[in-house]
């Protein structure tokens, strides 16, 4: 059937008429739809336009604090009160609090410093910064529309002043060692030094001093040379300081006795895949020579006696390859390789301490076992009163017997008679070491160091010298550590009211004229 057939006007829907009120109904609707947009434009644009405004404000809009074009903080009073006289608009003075260190750069690595807002960057300001400055109170209000408060609602919390700090630190020994210590580095042409004394009873740090040093404030241009507080931030091979713990240790296995006789002949001795050589050659010594003369030889001969287990034990119970436990930032463990892992050369080396690493804190730390009678002291930087308990590593006996042979040490024949001090007898060990040149050993960069204890029956003190890169024509630790140790063990025990142990004896100094010409 063809389309043309269709009959469209006579089909019965479109053939039926619609009812008007059904378009005047859709025009009545478009008609309100529209009066309500006009409505609501009005509305928006007129009536409630502050609202509207006000709403996209709060949406859009942030506020940024812009902090005041300072010209000049911490002005000193007069300058800021001339400021002030001027009347220039727009510049005005505001009070504020500025750190004062007496002590300047004596102190300077232990105080550390703050910045301008009195908020710690080294040192104890630093580690004891919220100690220090206190903790801000809370309390929960209510407020009106206007922000202002107008119920209290929950507790109170109230702010917490800052508290005081005592240190162990004694200001008089500090100024003292830092002094002796920084002639010593001039005078050695070195490139830095550092220095620590411990309370041998109480544990405390009477003094930590580095140079070179800076003035807390005054701080601009400093270097991270000055910053560094090297006695707990550097490392170093401890060379001969190890040789009387292996001597100690050997003697509370059995294996010798002060007495016991060593060939070091002659001088230098091929062993484990090495050739291990003293200074000077010296034949059969003692054991109590060996330490005396500082002979590698016969420290070898005596280590390779004990399994490697035995003298990692000793080194780790004396503090090496741990950090120290004092509340400073920086503060390193060394390095000492678990002892599964040594081949019996490298046993042999770290017997007169090469291939282990400390800082001079640690080395420090460790002879106050050999002080207290064979018992390791906790130290502190905060003050303590009376004497604290430690941990035992040795027998009283056999940490006696050491320091009876560190007192040779300092006496004739020994290697460091420069350490003596008038009136109180004095014991320790000497140590120098090759610095490391990258992956080799430098020909002529050295650590000159010496560690050790006074009055020596019944110490009081422990002190240890570092001198790093001395290049005046000395560098053995007994010709420039060892006299800085001397001096400060003098001015400390005096400081200390350490009676005299020995017999001070007159000495006259005679004085050649010159001659004339």
């Amino acid at each position: 059937m063809s389309s043309r057939s269709v009959q469209y006007s006579t089909n019965p829907l479109l053939a039926s008429k619609t009812p008007i009120w059904r378009s005047q109904f859709i025009v009545a609707c478009i008609a309100l739809g529209f009066i309500g947009l006009v409505v609501r434009a009005v509305y928006v644009q007129v009536v409630g336009n502050a609202f509207f405004i006000k709403q996209g404000t709060v949406r859009f809009e942030r506020q940024l604090d812009i902090p005041a074009v300072w010209l000049r903080r911490q002005v000193d009073e007069a300058t800021g009160k001339k400021i002030k006289e001027l009347g220039i608009h727009g510049i005005y003075t505001t009070m504020e609090y500025k750190r004062m260190y007496p002590q300047g750069e004596a102190a300077a690595h232990v105080v550390g410093f703050t910045n301008v807002e009195n908020i710690g960057q080294e040192g104890v300001e630093l580690t004891f910064n919220t100690h220090l400055g206190g903790k801000n109170g809370t309390r929960r209000v209510i407020k009106n529309g206007q922000g202002q408060v107008v119920e209290g609602v929950g507790d109170l919390i109230p702010p917490e002043e800052g508290k005081d700090l005592q240190l162990s630190i004694d200001s008089k020994v500090q100024y003292f060692a830092y002094q002796r210590l920084r002639e010593a580095v001039l005078q050695n042409k070195a490139a830095a030094g550092s220095v620590v004394v411990l309370d041998a009873q109480t544990g405390d740090v009477l003094a930590l001093a580095n140079y070179p040093s800076y003035v807390p404030d005054k701080r601009s241009n400093l270097s991270g040379a000055q910053l560094r507080n090297r006695a707990l931030t550097d490392t170093f091979e401890p060379g001969s300081t190890m040789k009387p713990l292996i001597i100690g240790l050997a003697m509370e296995k059995g294996l010798v006795k002060p007495e016991t006789l060593i060939d070091t002949a002659p001088g230098k001795v091929s062993m484990y895949g090495m050739t291990v050589t003293d200074a000077h050659p010296h034949g059969t010594l003692s054991v109590s020579e060996v330490i005396q003369k500082s002979s590698n030889i016969g420290t070898v001969k005596i280590a390779m006696k004990m399994p490697a287990k035995d003298m990692w034990e000793m080194y780790t119970q004396v503090g090496f390859g741990q950090k120290p436990q004092v509340p400073f930032p920086g503060a390193v463990a060394g390095r000492l390789r678990p002892y599964k892992s040594w081949r019996p050369m490298e046993q042999a080396t770290m017997s007169y301490g090469y291939g282990l690493s400390t800082s001079l804190f640690q080395l420090a730390q460790a002879y106050t076992m050999l002080a207290r009678d064979g018992e390791m002291a906790p130290v502190s930087l905060l003050k303590h009163q009376d004497k604290v308990s430690g941990v035992r590593v040795m027998s009283a006996e056999h940490a006696s017997q050491v320091r009876s042979m560190l007192h040779l040490v300092t006496g004739p024949g020994g290697t460091a008679p420069k350490a003596q001090t008038m009136g109180y007898s004095v014991g320790g060990k000497t140590g120098t070491a090759h610095k490391l040149d990258g992956k080799t050993y430098a020909d002529k960069k050295y650590r000159g160091f010496f560690v050790g204890m006074a009055p020596i029956e019944n110490p009081r003190i422990v002190v240890a010298v570092m001198i790093d890169e001395p290049t005046g024509g000395h560098y053995f630790g007994g010709d420039v550590a060892a006299p800085v140790f001397s001096q400060t063990v003098q001015q400390t025990l005096r400081m200390l009211e350490v009676q005299p142990d020995m017999a001070v004896k007159p000495q006259v100094v005679a004085k050649a004229e010159p001659e004339s010409f």
